[in-house]
Formats: structure tokens, sequence, C-alpha cells
């Protein structure tokens, strides 16, 4: 059976997905990176390959993520997209009148508009991690509780805790001054919610024309608290995909189909956990015109 693998390593978790020629799929995973990107994409192809069917054969290979240059070459891949472009392709797949997507990860969140299946704006976090899956698995595990009962709870309540600033350390100190002044801890994680919200729409998705279909993706569209408070702000319904969590993988393997190579691709197999690889490593500066980061730096260089 021919089929395609995507492959979606970003600085939290790593994601696989194979669809067959029909692009219906085959099977995905969803693992922890835990720092170690190489050796979780190695075992994650182990165990990927004990769910496929034994006469399954890849014919073509794309990776994205933080990591997709890495992946790449560990896998052999044929195809290399950014995030941007797999997480829209994936969403006009499974719902194509698909206006606007939202995408919240481990380390960062985007939005991105797409008309008539075309991506035509989007807009990315920036340094801060504020809102993103990683603090709100913090805050529930200094709360010592799992991250579905964090989910749950901000469900149960009415009346949202006001949790001010932009930044995570002041988020944080907020909900602890809360919690001593005897607050439930049930409006504390609505307030929350409602701040890691409030600021993705005034900072990642400012000036941006939200139009329906609104499709949520991303490993925190797990977080109950998070769709609700979307729903409640910009008035309109959200889709969460069945599948949110690995949709851009999933549109890596659609476009590893869509290009997939004459004759035999550049995928080295499943096995290749104990293969001997060297990487590389170059740096590049930042010459683009208008980046947050050089500018920051030539303002530096200056003041010194």
């Amino acid at each position: 059976m021919d089929a395609y693998l995507g492959i979606d390593v970003g600085s939290v978790t790593t994601k696989l997905a194979v669809l067959d020629v029909a692009d219906e799929l085959v099977a995905s995973l969803y693992l922890p990176t835990g720092g170690s990107p190489a050796d979780v994409l190695r075992e994650a192809l182990r165990q990927m390959r004990r769910e496929l069917p034994g006469d399954l054969d890849i014919k073509s290979v794309a990776t994205t993520g933080s990591a997709r240059a890495l992946a790449a070459d560990i896998v052999g891949a044929d195809l290399v997209k950014n995030e941007i472009t797999c997480q829209a392709v994936a969403a006009v797949h499974f719902i194509p009148d698909v206006r606007t997507v939202i995408e919240i990860g481990g380390q960062d969140s985007k939005i991105i508009l797409v008309r008539d299946g075309m991506v035509t704006d989007f807009g990315m976090n920036t340094v801060c991690a504020a809102g993103t899956g990683s603090f709100l698995d913090h805050q529930a595990a200094r709360l010592k509780m799992s991250i579905e009962e964090f989910s749950r709870r901000a469900l149960l309540s009415d009346d949202a805790a006001r949790i001010s600033g932009r930044c995570t350390v002041f988020a944080e100190t907020d909900m602890v001054n809360q919690q001593q002044q005897g607050r439930p801890v049930d409006d504390i994680i609505y307030g929350l919610c409602r701040r890691l919200v409030a600021n993705f729409l005034s900072d990642v998705a400012s000036g941006k024309d939200i139009q329906p279909p609104v499709v949520f993706q991303g490993g925190v569209a797990f977080n109950a608290g998070i769709v609700r408070v979307l729903r409640e702000e910009l008035k309109i319904d959200i889709t969460v995909p069945s599948r949110h969590e690995v949709m851009g993988a999933i549109g890596a393997a659609l476009l590893a189909h869509e290009n997939r190579p004459p004759g035999r691709g550049r995928f080295k197999g499943f096995d290749i956990k104990d293969r001997e690889s060297s990487f590389p490593v170059s740096c590049e500066n930042c010459r683009k015109t208008g980046c947050a980061r050089r500018e920051r730096k030539l303002q530096n260089q200056g003041a010194k």
C-alpha cells in the first residue's frame, strides 16, 4: 500500500502522520520532544512502524516544525515546509471553507487567514511563550493537578478572577495573590484562560480580520477552558478537529503526496535509530527589515 509520511518536530512535541493514497489517516503519533529532537524522532519512527501494515510503502516524506531541517536530514525527506503552510493545508483539507485558523502549541501560537483555500495573512507570537501550552502545563503542575483536570475546572466557574499582565511572570504572581486571598481555584483557572486568550487576540491576532469558520488546532485545543473563552470573546463558533494535535504533520503528509517525486523518494526507512549521522551546524544573521530581534540588536549596539 502506497502511503505518505508527514513529520512535525516542534520544541515541545513531535508528531507523525501517515496518509494513504486517498489522503485518509492511517496512523499518527504524538510524543514529547524533551529537548532531544533527533533521539525522539528516531524513537517515534520505531513506534510508528509497529502501528503500520506490513505491506505499507512510504512514497514521499515531508517535514515541518521548528526542527524541520534536522528532521529532513535524519529521515531523508523529499520536502521541507514551514508550519504556516502545513497547518493551513490540513485545515482546508478537513474544513474546505475555513477562513481563520488558530494554532497554539507548546511554545508558539499563530493565526492564519485563509480565503478561497489560500493563505492571505498570518501572525505569530514573538519571543514570549505566554498563552502557549508550556505555560499552561507549568501552572497546572504548580496547582498539583493534571492538565486534563485544569481544563475541566475552567468550565466550572462563572466568575473569572482578574489576572492582569501580558507576561507569564506577572500572570503567575497574580494567580498566587488570588490564591492567598482565598479566591476559588476554579475562578483563578478560568481567569487565567481569559487572560491568555486576551493576550493572543491583542498580540498575535491584532488587526487581523477574523471571520468564520474558525478552526482551532494544536495541543492547546485539548484545553476546554481556552476553547470556551475563544467562543465567548469572538462570539462565533470554534471548530476543533478530531486530530487537532497532529494537524501540522497531516498537512506535511498532504504536501508530501501532492509533491511526490518521480520514482523512489529519499526516505531512509523507519529503522534509523542506531545509524550514525552527522549534521552540519551553521549560523546566519537575520537581515530582514522589520525583524523585531534584529531591530533590538541594532538599538543595543547603538546604545553602546
